[in-house]
């Protein structure tokens, strides 16, 4: 267990995607990138199949909305209601506990 552990936010969002995604890689690097230069970002996973899931780790609410409100990111979030995905969720969880397993 971590001694130094504090809570944090993780930001859950899970999508689908339309057929047509052209531009869509490139936009997730550039979103991924801008992330790591926001206040409170702590890191990023992501996997995609037929759902795609990505979680990002803030340090507050206050992060998460700053991020949220990004002039970069809301243009991202646009395109991807217009052109990129058929359904999406959001949700925002405090973590209160973590662990791993590394073998």
């Amino acid at each position: 267990m971590k001694t130094n552990f504090k809570p944090y936010y993780a930001v859950i969002f899970t999508s689908t995607q339309k057929e047509n995604i052209e531009g869509y890689s490139d936009m997730a690097e550039k979103m991924e990138a801008l992330a790591k230069q926001q206040s409170g970002f702590l890191g990023i996973d992501s996997a995609r199949n037929q759902i795609g899931i990505t979680v990002s780790y803030w340090e507050s609410l206050e992060s998460i909305k700053n991020w949220k409100q990004q002039t970069d990111h809301l243009q991202a979030q646009l395109k991807g209601r217009q052109d990129w995905y058929s359904w999406y969720n959001v949700r925002i969880c405090k973590v209160e506990h973590e662990y791993e397993f590394n073998g």
